[in-house]
C-alpha cells in the first residue's frame, strides 16, 4: 500500500479540503514519504451534451487535448509530457469530461504547466483532428463485428430512445465523419470551464502550494453558466427481446431494468442487492445458477449504473446460441426469486462483510485514491462519505433490501439485447417463466 493510502486508510478524516485564493476548491490527502503527486479531475458535461446528429464529439475532445497546447504541436507536448515521465490523459463519459495527472514532485511545476495548457488552450489543429478521426472510425468499423460491443450499444439505444444517453459516447461512423472543429471548440468552451470542475489531490503537495496550482491550472479557464440539466430518463422496454444478428456461435447477452441513483437514500441498500444478485462475482446468485450448476455461460453478472439524469440495473452473460432461452430463463426466474423471497440472513451478512472488508482495496495507490475523491465530489456525496461509507454498508436491513428490491427489480421485467443467432429465442412482451426443472 502507497503512503497516500495509508494515510488514507488510518483516518479518512486526512481528508482536507483546499480553497485557492481565486475560489476553486479541491479534497486534498497529504502523504509526502514518497516525492509523487496525483491529481483527479471532473467536468460536469460529457457526451450527454454532444449536438444533434453530433455523438462522439466529447470524446473527440477528450482525445484531443493533449494532442497539442499553447506554442507546443501535438508532437513537442507528447515529448515534454515524456522528458518529465509525466501521465497526463483524458476521458470522456455521458456525464463529464475528466482526466487524471501523475507527475514526481521535482517536475511537478512543469507538469501542472502542460495541464493548464491543455485544458485552457488546446491547439484542436486540423492534423490532430483528423488523426484522431480517422483511428476512431477505425475502432468503430472494428467494433461492428464484436457481439459484446454491438449489444450494449442497441441495449442504451433500446434502453434510452431519442435521449442524449441512447447515443454511443465513441459515436457512430456516420457521426464521427460529420464532427467540425467547431463542434469541438464550442463543446470545450461550454465544459471546460471554471465552476464545472471537480478536483482531487493525492501525495505530496502540502495545502498552500496546491491552493497556488488551483489557481494557476483551473483558474486560468473561462467561467461558464451553470449548465442546463440532462432531461431525466428511466429504463424504456422492460419486458422486450431485441436481437442483433452476428453470425457467430456464442449469443452475447445484456439484459436491464429500473436501478437508483448514487444520490438516493436506498443507493447503498441496491448496491448490497444488486452484490447478491450479480455484482458479487463467484458467490452471487447468478453466477451460481447460470455458472456453477447449469454450466451456461463461463461469467454473468450485473452492476449497477448512475447518470445524472437516469439510473438502472443491467448485465451481461454469453452462452451458445442454442442455450440462450434457458440461461435467460433462469436469470430472469433468479431475479424474481431474489425481490419475492429476498436474501437469506447469512447471505446478507456476508455481503455486508464482503462489500466492508474490501473497500479499501479501491485506495492502493494515489491514483485510485484522487479518483475515487474526485468521482465522491462529482456525486455530490459529501467530503465524509470515504468515513460514513462502511457504516453505511453494515448498517442495510433486510427491510432495506426489501425496498431496494422493489424499486430496482419491481416486476422483474427485462429489457434484453441479444448480439448473435439465438436458437428459439421469443421476441414477444412476457412475464417472468421459472427455468426448465426448476420447479
Amino acid at each position: 500500500m502507497t503512503s497516500a493510502a495509508a494515510t488514507l486508510s488510518a483516518s479518512p478524516a486526512k481528508i482536507g479540503r483546499v480553497l485557492s485564493p481565486g475560489g476553486v476548491e479541491a479534497w486534498h490527502v497529504q502523504s509526502d514519504l514518497v516525492p509523487l503527486v496525483a491529481l483527479a479531475f471532473t467536468f460536469e458535461g460529457g457526451s450527454a451534451k454532444d449536438p444533434p446528429g453530433k455523438a462522439g464529439v466529447a470524446q473527440m475532445l477528450a482525445r484531443l487535448l493533449d494532442e497539442g497546447a499553447g506554442a507546443y504541436s501535438s508532437d513537442a507536448f507528447q515529448e515534454r509530457l515524456a522528458a518529465r515521465a509525466i501521465e497526463l490523459s483524458f476521458n470522456a463519459g455521458p456525464d463529464a469530461v475528466g482526466g487524471s495527472l501523475k507527475t514526481l514532485v521535482r517536475h511537478a511545476d512543469e507538469a501542472f504547466a502542460l495541464l493548464r495548457l491543455a485544458l485552457a488552450a488546446p491547439r484542436f489543429d486540423e492534423d490532430a483532428i483528423e488523426r484522431v478521426r480517422a483511428q476512431t472510425i477505425a475502432g468503430l468499423r472494428y467494433q461492428q463485428n464484436d457481439p459484446g460491443v454491438m449489444a450494449s450499444r442497441r441495449f442504451f439505444a433500446e434502453a434510452f430512445p431519442g435521449h442524449p444517453y441512447g447515443h454511443p459516447t465513441s459515436g457512430t461512423i456516420e457521426s464521427v465523419a460529420a464532427i467540425t472543429r467547431q463542434d469541438i471548440r464550442d463543446l470545450h468552451a461550454r465544459v471546460i470551464a471554471d465552476g464545472r470542475e471537480k478536483i482531487a489531490a493525492v501525495g505530496a503537495i502540502d495545502p498552500e502550494r496546491l491552493a497556488g496550482t488551483l489557481d494557476g491550472v483551473f483558474g486560468a479557464l473561462p467561467h461558464a453558466d451553470a449548465a442546463a440539466p440532462v432531461p431525466p430518463a428511466v429504463v424504456a422496454g422492460r419486458g422486450t427481446r431485441h436481437v442483433v444478428d452476428i453470425d457467430v456461435p456464442q449469443s452475447v447477452i445484456r439484459f436491464g431494468t429500473d436501478g437508483l441513483s448514487w444520490r438516493d437514500p436506498d443507493f447503498i441498500a441496491a448496491y448490497v442487492l444488486n452484490h447478491i444478485l450479480g455484482g458479487g462475482a463467484f458467490t452471487s446468485r447468478l453466477f451460481q445458477e447460470v455458472r456453477e450448476k447449469r454450466g451456461l455461460a463461463y461469467s454473468v453478472g450485473t452492476s449497477l449504473v448512475s447518470y445524472r439524469g437516469a439510473s438502472m440495473t443491467w448485465g451481461y452473460t454469453a452462452t451458445k446460441n442454442e442455450r440462450v432461452p434457458e440461461c435467460l430463463a433462469v436469470i430472469e426466474a433468479e431475479i424474481l426469486r431474489l425481490k419475492t423471497e429476498g436474501p437469506a440472513d447469512e447471505e446478507l451478512a456476508k455481503a455486508k462483510d464482503y462489500l466492508t472488508g474490501s473497500y479499501a482495496l479501491g485506495f492502493d495507490t494515489s491514483t485510485k485514491i484522487a479518483h475515487q475523491l474526485a468521482q465522491v465530489a462529482f456525486e455530490g456525496l459529501g467530503i465524509d462519505y470515504i468515513a460514513r461509507r462502511n457504516s453505511l454498508v453494515a448498517a442495510v436491513t433486510q427491510a432495506d433490501i426489501a425496498r431496494a428490491a422493489e424499486r430496482t427489480l419491481g416486476d422483474g421485467k427485462l429489457l434484453v439485447v441479444v448480439a448473435g443467432r439465438p436458437v428459439g429465442l421469443s421476441r414477444r412482451r412476457g412475464t417472468l417463466a421459472a427455468p426448465p426443472g426448476s420447479g
